[in-house]
């Protein structure tokens, strides 16, 4: 699986990597890097365990809120996919 590391976050303290699906959906759902970050570092945050996450933020730049990223954290924060109209209670 290909990845690209774009940016690190502040709140991990760690290279954000980018699966290929999810720069896929960041194109596809017109996520800027900027607000993926946002989401990624100043979002409200839901663990499944340890390591799996969601990281969800409305932005008010946007019509399709909530914006969020499931992230699994290891020795950088691997962002899985990106998602919009995000429903916590789904």
């Amino acid at each position: 699986m290909q990845t690209v590391t774009v940016m690190h976050s502040r709140r991990f303290d760690r290279a954000v990597i980018l699966t290929r699906h999810a720069a896929l959906r960041m194109v596809e759902r017109q996520v800027t890097e900027a607000q993926l970050l946002s989401v990624i570092d100043t979002g409200e945050t839901k663990y499944k365990d340890e390591t799996h996450l969601w990281a969800y933020k409305q932005l008010p730049e946007r019509t399709d809120n909530l914006i969020c990223a499931v992230l699994v954290l290891d020795q950088a924060v691997v962002v899985k996919t990106i998602m919009h109209n995000f429903d916590l209670e789904a």
